[in-house]
């Protein structure tokens, strides 16, 4: 019995050897949650980072929770909306919030209830609503202002957000994935809620998955994952994980200590 225990191999890490392809660098930002001052920061940390490296096509992969619980949601889908615009290689993965957030977007009462119990408040104030309103409204009229409070152009640049990207040996989702089904087979529902049915796994999965969601109070990296939601929204850290080759960094905003 010794022997075997002793004789077990090791599980295999595929972060040790995951790589994106030669010519491209990533750089994947975490759950934002409504801190568009921080997102400017973070963003201006990527471009100083990415012109001290060479010129190579550049890439920036946003992890989905860009609203709710900060202050400026709308901001941050603006500085979004013209970074995409302006940058033109940057994606976006539609995470939990964004998919309440378009339920909301609708006048959907039960939506817009559980909308303001993750957050949706601070959202819906980053709008053009003052306090006093948002106070006056029920549940009932509050979903019905909804949709003439939250622009279209905002409604139409979330509804394009992506399930899921891969790039080389890595695939970006906002929550995780569910553990033995390919990634073709993943279910939008996982993509985003998912928690500990993923975290529990140890097994290496079909690629080193990147993933927010989940707070913690630095980047985690399993041999089969690696986490960067770093509670931006409260912590004043919001981190970005940078890939080129076979080689990974991370930028934040936290505060020198």
């Amino acid at each position: 019995m010794l022997k075997r225990l002793f004789n077990k191999k090791p599980q295999p890490r595929p972060l040790d050897s995951a790589a994106v392809p030669e010519g491209r660098r990533i750089y994947a930002i975490g759950d934002i949650h409504g801190r568009n001052d921080l997102l400017q920061q973070l963003i201006e940390k990527i471009i100083d980072d990415d012109a001290k490296r060479g010129d190579i096509s550049s890439e920036i992969i946003f992890l989905g929770d860009l609203v709710d619980r900060g202050p400026d949601s709308a901001g941050v889908l603006e500085t979004a909306m013209q970074l995409k615009q302006e940058l033109g290689d940057v994606r976006f993965l539609m995470g939990n919030h964004e998919e309440v957030y378009l339920k909301a977007a609708t006048g959907d009462e039960k939506a817009t209830r559980f909308f303001n119990r993750i957050g949706g408040k601070e959202t819906i104030l980053s709008y053009e609503i003052s306090m006093r309103e948002y106070m006056d409204l029920d549940n009932t009229g509050l979903a019905e202002r909804l949709p003439d409070l939250i622009p279209s152009e905002h409604i139409d640049f979330v509804k394009a957000f992506e399930n899921q990207i891969v790039v080389g040996d890595y695939a970006f989702v906002h929550a995780g994935i569910r553990p033995g089904v390919s990634l073709e087979e993943q279910k939008p529902k996982d993509l985003r809620w998912i928690r500990e049915e993923f975290l529990s796994i140890d097994e290496p999965h079909e690629k080193v998955i990147v993933y927010g969601h989940t707070i913690n109070d630095d980047v985690v990296e399993k041999g089969n994952r690696i986490g960067i939601d770093t509670g931006a929204y409260y912590t004043e850290k919001l981190t970005a994980l940078a890939l080129e080759g076979d080689q990974r960094w991370y930028l934040d905003t936290a505060l020198p200590q």
